[in-house]
């Protein structure tokens, strides 16, 4: 993996935040959004409100127009999230993690945090030109975003779900054309 940890857990965290937003949208209440939160491990303020849901929900586009971007437009994304988010990058230690990378007080709110966090992690994306590790799904009928963390640069499908149903499709294909000759 060519990523820091926790650069690595931001860009899978933006992703799925972002492929929440796809049909059926799975961040509709707060009670989805405290899952999210547990899931992906945040600390520091949680309000646990509609309206940070909201927040929350209104970030998915940005995110998603950040993930498939191109370097240069990543770049003009990533400064404007970070000026927005008033990012002053420190190391902390917290939790289960070793030292890492916060710009962010940890009472700002979450989208602020999930923002500047995204932000950060794409740093390491742009300065080590790896913006091919992003992606969308190679199912024809997702429009999910991949994170490609695999050594061998392979991973082609957004989720299992979509793995499987191409993987299917593909053995079914065979069948077919061997019953057919």
């Amino acid at each position: 993996m060519p990523f820091a940890h926790d650069t690595a857990v931001s860009l899978q965290t933006a992703a799925a935040l972002a492929n929440s937003a796809l049909a059926p949208d799975t961040l509709t209440t707060v009670e989805d959004l405290d899952d999210f939160y547990a899931q992906w491990e945040y600390t520091g303020r949680r309000d646990g409100t509609r309206a940070e849901l909201d927040d929350v929900r209104a970030l998915r586009p940005r995110l998603r127009a950040l993930l498939t971007a191109d370097r240069d437009t990543a770049v003009e994304l990533v400064n404007a999230m970070l000026r927005d988010g008033e990012a002053l990058p420190q190391l902390v230690r917290h939790d289960t993690w070793d030292w890492h990378l916060h710009a962010v007080s940890p009472d700002a709110p979450l989208v602020t945090r999930i923002c500047v966090e995204t932000a950060m992690a794409m740093i390491d994306v742009i300065r080590g030109d790896e913006m091919n590790r992003l992606g969308i799904c190679a199912d024809e009928d997702c429009e999910g975003i991949v994170v490609d963390l695999s050594r061998n640069r392979s991973k082609r499908f957004c989720s299992v779900a979509c793995g499987n149903r191409n993987a299917v499709a593909a053995y079914r294909a065979r069948q077919s054309s061997l019953t057919t000759s």
